[in-house]
């Protein structure tokens, strides 16, 4: 990549990105419909099927960078989007569903599942800091304990968030009486789409296609866009956490537009929620493939990262639980403290990497 020409590089970079776009669209769809004939329930199937599918170029990226030694650069690129893609949340409120009396979407979609999710991303990230601090050397049979109890983490929040779909001792299921409802298969508009009318194998099959598609895609984005942003002069970092962590956002954003139309708002968000759960248990594959401790290599810029995402997590789950109705600038009050928080936090993040 490095030997191609700049205009190249940015054209691979956009086509990639538009690749991504479209197959984040029928990932919805499909997942939307697997769903329900798999009986996950939305708030699950965000939580695993989407958000995993989604998060294939970070995946990819985390693979490569870990079998190259460049640890570093899976460190920044996952906790760097991690804070991005909650901003996602932001961009669905504003660009989902609008018009004269639409609630927002925190408003729409409460549950306390969905608050459940978010406290696993909190508890996740809290541990990504505190692995942040420890010791190098501390890796035994190539895994050490950070990485390790981040996956345990992730694991009871998949348990609990199950749970949660079945039964809360809480008013309709831990669901507000208002909120908004995914469409069932075969009524409504899903009678007229014709994913829904499919076979589960065929379904089945385009969302493997596009998982695909994504996942190289991704790559290309990645590669492409390190190569032609790193000779424009954007430094590593700021490359991770604002160019390419939006590129390998954009299945979040398409998978989360089309959920949100489809009005499935639940989906929308515990995709965001789950794929941010989601991605640090990367760093214990990051770990096994090294063998070297990942998070102690972690730099100032990266904990801040995670302090950032930590704190667009809580912002969007007291959202969940207040349910502000109020729109401000075509979103929720709280999406806009999230996209105020973002934009500060992109100044301190400069000031970090300027110091």
């Amino acid at each position: 990549m490095s030997g191609l020409p700049l205009w190249l590089l940015l054209a691979l970079f956009v086509i990639g990105a538009a690749v991504i776009w479209v197959a984040g669209v029928y990932l919805s769809k499909t997942t939307d419909a697997l769903d329900d004939r798999l009986h996950l329930g939305s708030a699950l199937g965000g939580l695993i099927v989407l958000a995993v599918a989604t998060n294939l170029p970070e995946i990819a990226i985390t693979v490569s960078a870990a079998a190259s030694g460049s640890v570093d650069v899976a460190v920044g690129n996952i906790l760097g989007g991690i804070a991005l893609q909650t901003v996602v949340i932001a961009v669905l409120d504003l660009f989902g569903r609008r018009g004269r009396g639409v609630a927002p979407l925190t408003y729409r979609a409460a549950s306390l599942g969905l608050v459940l999710e978010a406290i696993v991303v909190v508890a996740v990230l809290a541990v990504v800091i505190g692995g942040s601090q420890l010791p190098p050397g501390l890796v035994l049979a190539r895994l050490s304990p950070d990485v390790v109890l981040i996956a345990i983490i992730w694991l009871v929040g998949l348990f609990l968030v199950r749970r949660a779909g079945h039964h809360l001792p809480w008013h309709e299921d831990g669901a507000a009486p208002d909120t908004s409802r995914a469409h069932p298969s075969g009524s409504g508009t899903q009678n007229q789409d014709r994913i829904a009318r499919m076979s589960t194998a065929k379904i089945a099959i385009i969302f493997g296609v596009c998982a695909l598609a994504t996942l190289g895609a991704g790559v290309l984005v990645e590669t492409a866009g390190d190569a032609a942003f790193g000779r424009l002069g954007l430094s590593g970092v700021l490359f991770g956490a604002t160019v390419l962590a939006l590129a390998t956002s954009l299945p979040e954003i398409s998978t989360g537009l089309q959920a949100v139309r489809q009005g499935d708002d639940g989906l929308a968000i515990s995709d965001i929620f789950g794929g941010n759960a989601f991605l640090p248990v990367l760093f214990l594959v990051a770990t096994l493939i090294s063998g070297t401790a990942v998070l102690p290599q972690a730099n100032a810029a990266d904990v801040f990262l995670t302090a950032l995402a930590i704190v667009l997590t809580l912002v969007y789950a007291v959202g969940l639980i207040f349910r502000p109705r109020r729109r401000v600038l075509g979103m929720g009050v709280d999406s806009v403290a999230v996209v105020g928080l973002y934009l500060l936090g992109i100044g301190g993040l400069v000031a970090i990497t300027v110091s």
